[in-house]
């Protein structure tokens, strides 16, 4: 039977609540949404009957008759798809959002979309045939930079891929519901579900790398803001004389700050002598990568580190703006450059606590995601399943 939404709002808090709490009781169940015993039977019913959700077993005994455990639906699998510059991700999730199988592949996603969607479901068909999925109840994808409308609006970093109906081509393919997000929102939707974001009902995450952006959970949801741009902070503008941007300004958030920036600035401590590693470095391999600026700040070259340090203070000031006017609880930082985490961590605390409002930040930690890159992987289901669990 194919599988379908929710019929109404109370079908719907019962569905994401299994996803998110896992395996209930139907007394737990009961007691965490209010619901009479007539009334939970019959929403879980006809959830059982739509295919959503399923049978458990009997649940611990609390005196008397034993009640029933209930949980999603085997049947409930996501799909996610999680694009960077360089490469993509796909994976397969059961209806708790549990990665079950994933892949990756190098790809040079500037080269535009088509390819790149192809080979995706090429690799998601593959895993499903692997796990014996034969449907799939919705996919999530998140894509570097700002998305409106399923489509790509962030031509620095997927130049080729503005307006094309990215939701569309893979729903095309995929013959579900597919929700298409930037990347930031995704990583704190799967902070929200499987990371230190459960703790809390507002958070801030930042999400470094290649492209540079901010995802806000406010009240325990996602926020994006009145056009869907909310945390879109990458060029955000720290001086008119900086260093050019890709998206054609100069002195961006990014430019000083991404992955980009970082080799820009390692490049002129090379030629300037400043840095013995770095310099023979360039000599022998002709350029410098990040992995070469982690190698040589690992090692402790000074004059790398400095550069390092000063992009970890930029980042702080940017926070500290944010911090003031939007007081999260916790401020999560992924996509850290391995290696280089905790120096940026150590600056960005250093700047944000001392130039913020003590009352804004005496009980706010700053940390470092410790679920890398499944948060992606996790938040692009999470999407896709948010939809689906929404009442039809």
């Amino acid at each position: 039977m194919a599988l379908v939404r929710p019929e109404n709002s109370q079908q719907a808090r019962l569905v994401r609540l299994l996803r998110d709490e896992g395996t209930r009781s139907r007394v737990e169940l009961g007691d965490l949404l209010g619901l009479s015993r007539t009334a939970l039977t019959t929403e879980l019913n006809r959830l059982i009957d739509r295919g959503l959700v399923e049978a458990a077993g009997p649940a611990a005994s609390r005196g008397g008759r034993r009640s029933s455990l209930l949980r999603l639906s085997g049947g409930v699998r996501f799909a996610s798809v999680v694009v960077t510059t360089d490469r993509f991700t796909v994976a397969v999730a059961d209806g708790e959002l549990n990665v079950l199988a994933e892949t990756s592949e190098a790809a040079d996603v500037r080269d535009g979309p088509e390819p790149v969607i192809g080979r995706a479901v090429e690799l998601i068909d593959k895993l499903r045939a692997e796990l014996g999925v034969t449907e799939l109840t919705g996919v999530g994808v998140a894509l570097p930079g700002p998305v409106d409308g399923g489509t790509s609006t962030a031509p620095a970093a997927l130049p080729r891929w503005q307006r094309f109906p990215v939701r569309d081509a893979f729903a095309a393919e995929l013959g579900c519901p597919v929700l298409v997000d930037n990347d930031a929102n995704v990583l704190a939707l799967g902070e929200r579900h499987a990371g230190i974001g459960r703790t809390v009902e507002d958070f801030l995450y930042l999400k470094l790398g290649t492209a540079i952006g901010c995802g806000l959970v406010l009240g325990g949801s996602l926020y994006r803001g009145a056009t869907s741009s909310a945390g879109d902070i990458a060029h955000l503008p720290l001086g008119e004389d900086g260093p050019p941007c890709a998206c054609g300004e100069a002195g961006c958030l990014e430019a000083y700050c991404g992955d980009t920036g970082l080799v820009r600035a390692a490049l002129t401590v090379a030629r300037s002598d400043r840095s013995p590693v770095l310099a023979a470095r360039l000599a022998e391999a002709g350029s410098l990568t990040l992995a070469d600026v982690v190698a040589a700040a690992t090692v402790g070259d000074p004059a790398t580190q400095v550069l390092v340090r000063d992009a970890a203070r930029r980042l702080g000031r940017v926070l500290v703006g944010l911090v003031s006017f939007f007081n999260p609880g916790i401020v999560v930082i992924g996509g850290a450059p391995d290696g280089l985490g905790h120096i940026l961590l150590s600056e960005i605390r250093g700047v944000v606590y001392r130039r913020s409002a003590p009352l804004a930040t005496g009980t706010m930690p700053i940390v470092l995601s410790d679920l890398g890159e499944r948060a992606a992987l996790v938040g692009a289901a999470h999407l896709a399943s948010d939809h689906v669990f929404d009442a039809g």
